[in-house]
């Protein structure tokens, strides 16, 4: 798919130890980072397959497609590695135009100002994450 041979990509990536390597999403056009997932064996080589960024989610412990809950999928376009072998970035059409789950177009939506003195929230929301995801409190 990428003109690669997958093994050799598969052979050359240093996982850590937990099995993981960091990715990161850049817009293919504007060069924005989008965002920084983590992926295992499984989500590199899905993405390899499909084309759809696939990434390791720690925290729910499983696969997870970008954009299978939100709409939001990554096309991936080009996959590079660096130099040392320990980091993923991947060239990225954003499809729904958000690549954060908070509504933001990139996670990297909140410039440090005054020596680290204050926040500013860049952009605006592109879709309400509580509408999208239609997360259920405990009790519900």
């Amino acid at each position: 798919m990428f003109g690669i041979d997958t093994m050799g990509l598969m052979d050359e990536v240093k996982f850590d130890r937990q099995g993981l390597i960091p990715a990161i999403a850049q817009d293919a056009e504007s060069n924005d980072i989008l965002m920084v997932a983590w992926m295992n064996r499984d989500s590199l080589e899905l993405t390899l397959k499909t084309q759809k960024a696939t990434y390791w989610s720690r925290s729910r412990n499983k696969l997870w497609l970008k954009g299978e809950e939100s709409g939001n999928f990554q096309e991936v376009k080009n996959i590079y590695i660096d130099c040392d072998a320990d980091v993923i970035l991947m060239k990225v059409n954003q499809r729904g135009g958000a690549a954060c789950h908070t509504g933001h177009r990139t996670c990297f939506f909140r410039e440090v100002l005054d020596g680290g003195s204050t926040l500013q929230e860049q952009g605006k929301k592109l879709f309400d994450p509580a509408t999208v995801y239609k997360k259920k409190s405990i009790g519900d």
